[in-house]
């Protein structure tokens, strides 16, 4: 564990002042998209322009990556005044719950990794969503049809709500790694959401996407459709609700979220969602209550470790099955020399997820309900016996069949392929301080816009989590619903140490393509030669367990014909994953990488710029 006074500066400014200096960094460009807008809005307030927010940093003292400038700059403030990796990486996600309110924020959950140079440990925290106590397993059957609600019906409703972890995730993570308070923590989040962001377009994509179900919500509606449209772009948005209630847990901590009239505001809204008369949504009744609230818990536990390479990789263990698939799928592909030919890399890629999604499908769900073989999982002779299976020159016939746990041989068979619900709209925040202690941490409300549901008065989105769970009740299935249960996520911060000493820390959004793009990402950098930007920008390609290859246009173009020839069939993915990555060299140099593109561009930031 971190010695708290290991982060302290000596004259440390008033986080105020960081506040002050974000609420400024607040009109730089919130994305490559829109910096001409941004800088113009800049120009009017600051009376200077912004410059614009880069996608790749490189330097020294302190790096933070996301794929918000403002939530980035809050990050690097923290950090340049003296806080550490933690302190910086609570901040940031406070602050990308305002700019990113469709992906995050204190209505949802997520996971966060943590390394510390001084012990050379690395812990985690379990802050996913559970499914309410009274919550039966055929809560998504139809009881008039026995059949499945459908997918989007059972979103836009009560039902998805789980009870939401990130404010206990941030203050388990301060109280027990940081060195700031919560209250500090929260008050570049709360001028942010006072003083407004400038709307980019992805902003506003996002908004105009959901319109239809976000109408259908009448508090949803008054905070994000103004006048009945998406907010402009260059427009700047602010959400006074949200810095009152965030006001209000800075000062009272989180017991006034989930407990008292907070807790009982967000059970209401599950149990009986507001809707509006002429809105077709069915927005079925959901089971939380008040005490579920009152009864969330963090887990501290032990992260997934493996080799590859010579190198340590560190994730998160169930009820995530990020740690567990990466983990798998480089362990795979450790049989393997993927730097001779970069087409046939690319086919073991795709044969190593697939055959690790098989197994994540089969076995790994969440812990307290379900044993999972998490060490049989990550184990380089489980491994092996799938990469037997694999020809490095044709693939296999998809989908394929988990391993039994005692695999040892090279027999495999088609199994039928499972539902993928798990929605795109996540995101990830990497930082790592001046001392070398490193976060990982992706946080996220599932959906696009969560449930759609916004808690009247209090500038916050509820989370469609319980989606995630498997529909159809099943004894076998690990991810089946049950009271008190966290569903199976693929959310994968990682974390990789070369010699005790962290080299990469690395996520993404993206859903059960998360694990593919993390994993890309890794192999591109390692196997390929690639830099870390140029790891992050190459186009992508996500296989699990599917018929086809789901790819986006650039890499269909590039390898689509070269990789058909190996046997496989492709569909098109716009775009696949958002990360934020860093690097640290053996000389201490931070390469602090965020994607120069996708989602409208993200920010990575450096304390002090190389020259």
């Amino acid at each position: 564990m971190v010695n708290v006074d290991r982060g302290r500066a000596s004259a440390r400014r008033s986080i105020i002042a960081i506040a002050t200096a974000v609420s400024l960094a607040a009109f730089a460009a919130p994305t490559a998209a829109s910096a001409d807008n941004a800088a113009a809005a800049s120009t009017a307030v600051t009376g200077r322009p912004a410059p614009p927010a880069p996608a790749t940093s490189t330097g020294f003292g302190g790096a933070v990556s996301s794929v918000d400038a403002s939530a980035s700059a809050v990050g690097l403030e923290v950090l340049r005044d003296g806080g550490n990796a933690v302190d910086a990486a609570v901040a940031t996600a406070a602050a990308l719950g305002v700019t990113e309110p469709y992906s995050a924020g204190i209505g949802g959950g997520g996971y966060f990794v943590h390394f510390d140079a001084e012990t050379g440990e690395v812990t985690t925290i379990d802050g996913r969503e559970t499914a309410p106590a009274a919550m039966p397993s055929d809560a998504f059957i139809d009881p008039a049809t026995g059949a499945p609600y459908a997918f989007a019906s059972a979103v836009s409703s009560g039902l998805s709500v789980g009870v939401p972890g990130t404010l206990a995730t941030w203050e388990a993570a301060l109280d027990e790694l940081g060195t700031t308070s919560l209250r500090e923590a929260l008050q570049p989040a709360i001028l942010l959401a006072t003083k407004g962001f400038v709307v980019d377009q992805t902003f506003r994509d996002q908004t105009l996407a959901n319109q239809a179900r976000f109408a259908a919500f009448p508090d949803t509606a008054e905070l994000f459709l103004p006048d009945g449209d998406a907010p402009k772009v260059g427009s700047v948005f602010k959400n006074l609700d949200l810095a009152r209630t965030m006001r209000q847990i800075a000062l009272g901590g989180t017991g006034v979220f989930y407990q008292g009239a907070l807790a009982d505001e967000i059970a209401a809204v599950a149990q009986a969602p507001i809707v509006d008369p002429d809105a077709t949504l069915p927005a079925y009744p959901g089971y939380l209550t008040a005490d579920d609230l009152a009864d969330y818990e963090v887990l501290e536990q032990d992260p997934t470790h493996v080799q590859y390479r010579g190198l340590d990789v560190y994730g998160m263990a169930p009820s995530s099955s990020g740690g567990t698939t990466v983990g798998e799928s480089l362990n795979i592909l450790e049989n393997f020399d993927l730097g001779t030919d970069p087409v046939q890399a690319l086919h073991l890629y795709f044969e190593a997820t697939a055959h690790a999604f098989a197994d994540r499908n089969a076995y790994v769900g969440d812990p307290a309900f379900v044993d999972v073989p998490t060490s049989t999982l990550l184990s380089q002779g489980f491994a092996d016996a799938r990469a037997c299976v694999i020809d490095p020159d044709a693939a296999s016939v998809k989908p394929v069949a988990p391993a039994p746990l005692s695999a040892a041989g090279c027999e495999t068979a088609a199994l039928e392929e499972p539902a993928d619900t798990e929605n795109v709209s996540t995101t990830h925040l990497s930082v790592v301080d001046r001392w070398g202690d490193a976060v990982a941490y992706t946080l996220t409300i599932e959906q696009t816009g969560g449930s759609g549901m916004t808690v009247p008065g209090r500038g916050f989105l509820l989370n469609n989590e319980l989606t995630d769970f498997s529909f159809v009740p099943n004894p076998a299935d690990p991810n089946t619903v049950e009271p008190g249960k966290r569903p199976r996520s693929s959310m994968s911060p990682t974390i990789v140490l070369d010699d005790g000493e962290v080299r990469f820390v690395v996520g993404s959004p993206g859903g059960s393509m998360i694990i593919t793009t993390v994993t890309q990402v890794l192999v591109n950098r390692i196997d390929l030669g690639m830099t870390l930007p140029e790891a992050v920008a190459a186009p992508r390609a996500s296989q699990r367990n599917t018929a086809a290859v789901a790819a986006e246009p650039a890499f269909r173009a590039a390898y689509e014909v070269a990789l058909t020839a190996y046997g496989h069939t492709f569909s098109t993915s716009s775009e696949i994953g958002a990360v934020a990555a860093i690097e640290v060299d053996a000389d201490g140099l931070m390469t602090a990488v965020a994607e120069p593109v996708r989602r409208g561009g993200g920010t990575g930031l450096v304390a002090e710029p190389a020259e």
